[in-house]
């Protein structure tokens, strides 16, 4: 429900030699000899919480923290295989002129365009001894080979392991022991002033360092991500920077770089990294649960103004507005109305509406939470069970590294139907199923013709009513055709999806 307005400037991503390209990465760490020794939580990542040791002097020379750091970020070499596509061509009607110079023959039909292989580069922090890597989903996303090279000049091939597009988050592996892996830093405890280091593989030269310091917290400033708590630094950030690892002055991560505000497209001194903290629990989910699992309140939000604050009898501008509660939901059944203002969701202070979406995003499904709100002049405290997200994306295919030969409908993804989907799609009420939410263009179900907002009801004749169904239909299937009846705005129709030749 919250709307963001984009920048006159470029947010850049930084991947690759490319100008256009996204990756900041932030490295922040606390003093060895003021701090406890690390701590090892799960998945084998070490955290070291405690704040940075602070004073106002500056360092002569950080080369012993940059020794520290470096052997944990690596280089990440991406390749996209060439594909061909299928498409439509127009038939007798088309000019003589261009049937020539798109060399077609006289009848138009089904014309197979060739895409050729890209490749790209960024970088990435190496955060268990056993070889997961934290990067970019920008970075990773429709790669078909990863290679990762260590500092010691090592070369793995790498497995994608999960990746996040709503917080730009990535997670691979390589095949190896014994790693450099970096120690985290709680980056709740960083603060505005505080020097840091950007260490990664900028343009493809590798094992580059910068320094700087952090310019804000808690910026939100890419509106095709949903999930966003950036670090501002002016450490300068530039193409191949992706994913790479942002540093304290004790050699811990802090955040992992991912984008650029630039009008030339290069570092211009503001950039953003993903905080260590909003990093480290989309990589757990990813890794336990193959996604990411995140709470769901079910309210829409608006900025609380001073305006509207007076009107509300508040005092502060500061809290989100509740405009909408959705029928059903973990807030409608808790009781929050329109007009309530959540003022700290789980004893945590909430400062507008994107401070409420982190919160209820963090929180595990099932739990009961304390709401404290401003209703009727009066605060007031509800008690809310949080669900899981729901219409959360599912992949039939989720990645060519990890799926079966006997998969069907690779290539689609596919949520469940809610009301905001519903709304999204403008599908009928009536109707049950899995709503299409992308489509490979080079698959086998681009080629049959399905479409994204489209709704698969039934999969070889078996109905479909949630995402979970649509993806056990199409797992470990005997038969690659696959018959799909599906709704779309003019009707319901059946497709025949043919992988049979496919590979």
């Amino acid at each position: 429900m919250i709307k963001t307005r984009t920048p006159r400037f470029l947010a850049a991503l930084l991947t690759g030699g490319l100008l256009l390209a996204a990756g900041v990465t932030v490295i922040h760490s606390a003093r060895a000899s003021d701090q406890p020794a690390a701590k090892s939580k799960p998945l084998g990542l070490i955290v070291d919480d405690h704040a940075l040791a602070r004073d106002a002097r500056s360092g002569v020379s950080y080369a012993e923290v940059v020794k520290r750091v470096m052997p944990s970020v690596v280089k990440v070499e991406v390749t996209t295989a060439g594909k061909e596509t299928s498409v439509q061509m127009p038939g007798m009607q088309m000019d003589p002129f261009f049937r020539q110079f798109f060399g077609l023959p006289f009848g138009g039909g089904q014309q197979r365009i060739f895409t050729p292989p890209t490749h790209g580069l960024g970088s990435g922090v190496i955060v268990t001894k056993d070889g997961y890597i934290l990067t970019n989903n920008h970075v990773v996303d429709d790669a078909d080979k990863v290679k990762v090279t260590l500092q010691d000049g090592r070369e793995f091939t790498a497995k994608v392991i999960g990746k996040d597009k709503e917080s730009d988050v990535a997670v691979v592996k390589i095949d190896a022991h014994d790693l450099p892996a970096i120690t985290l830093a709680d980056s709740s405890k960083i603060e505005v002033g505080d020097v840091v280091l950007a260490v990664g593989n900028p343009f493809g030269l590798a094992q580059t360092v910068t320094m700087g310091i952090i310019s804000a917290t808690g910026r939100a400033a890419m509106n095709d991500l949903k999930y966003q708590d950036f670090i501002q630094t002016d450490a300068a950030i530039n193409p191949g920077n992706s994913g790479g690892a942002l540093v304290d002055t004790d050699g811990r991560l802090i955040g992992i770089n991912t984008a650029i505000f630039s009008r030339s497209g290069g570092s211009e001194g503001i950039g953003l990294a993903i905080p260590t903290d909003l990093a480290r629990e989309v990589m757990v989910s990813l890794v336990k649960n193959g996604k990411v699992t995140r709470g769901y309140l079910g309210v829409g939000v608006q900025p609380l103004t001073g305006a509207l604050a007076r009107q509300f009898d508040l005092k502060t501008d500061k809290g989100a507005l509740v405009d909408e509660v959705v029928p059903n939901s973990p807030a409608a059944k808790a009781g929050l109305r329109n007009g309530d203002v959540i003022l700290q969701f789980n004893g945590k202070p909430i400062s507008d509406g994107r401070r409420l979406q982190l919160a209820v995003a963090d929180t595990a499904p099932g739990e009961k939470i304390p709401v404290h709100i401003w209703r009727d002049g009066e605060a007031k405290t509800i008690d809310v069970v949080v669900k899981e997200m729901p219409g959360q994306e599912q992949l039939a295919k989720n990645d060519s590294s990890e799926s079966s030969s006997n998969d069907t409908l690779n290539g689609v993804a596919v949520t469940d139907l809610n009301p905001e989907t519903r709304r999204q799609y403008s599908v009928d009420p009536k109707i049950q199923g899995a709503v299409v939410t992308q489509v490979d263009p080079t698959s086998a179900a681009a080629d049959a013709g399905l479409k994204e907002g489209e709704v698969i009801m039934e999969i070889n004749k078996h109905p479909v009513r949630s995402a979970d169904d649509a993806v056990r239909l199409t797992t470990n299937v005997k038969d690659k055709i696959t018959l799909l009846h599906v709704w779309s705005a003019n009707g319901s129709h059946y497709l025949v999806v043919d992988e049979s030749k496919a590979g």
